[in-house]
């Protein structure tokens, strides 16, 4: 079993930047794809960010292209979002994921069905 924790989130002003770590439990997180998606209140999962295996291949979510940037630090079992740029609309709890079978997949994916593993989520606040 797979232990993912997310932290780093809190309370900013629009503008402003943070940077959200999420470390696993487990010797295979090297074979992972990595992924953030968001929940706002009253809203469905959506997808943020991923990253494959070794850090070649990433995906972003349109709203947040240009701002945020997810990396990987496989010798720390460690994935990071780095957000920039924050605005309002960015609120909502992050929650960080894990799809075991990311390795043999063409690409990586943006949707919450392949995942298998889930953090607790930390949540993120930007005031206006």
């Amino acid at each position: 079993q797979v232990q993912l924790v997310e932290s780093g989130g809190g309370l900013v002003q629009a503008g402003d930047s943070l940077r959200l770590p999420c470390t696993a439990s487990g010797r295979t997180f090297n074979t992972y794809t990595m992924a953030w998606f968001r929940q706002a209140p009253g809203k469905g999962r959506e997808f943020v960010a991923a990253i494959n295996w070794n850090g070649v291949r990433t995906a972003y979510a349109d709203s947040v292209k240009g701002r945020f940037t997810i990396s990987r630090d496989n010798a720390k079992n460690t994935v990071y979002l780095q957000m920039n740029s924050l605005k309002p609309e960015d609120t909502g709890v992050y929650f960080c994921a894990a799809d075991r079978e990311g390795y043999v997949r063409s690409d990586v994916a943006v949707t919450p069905t392949p995942y298998d593993y889930w953090g607790q989520g930390t949540q993120v606040t930007v005031s206006s």
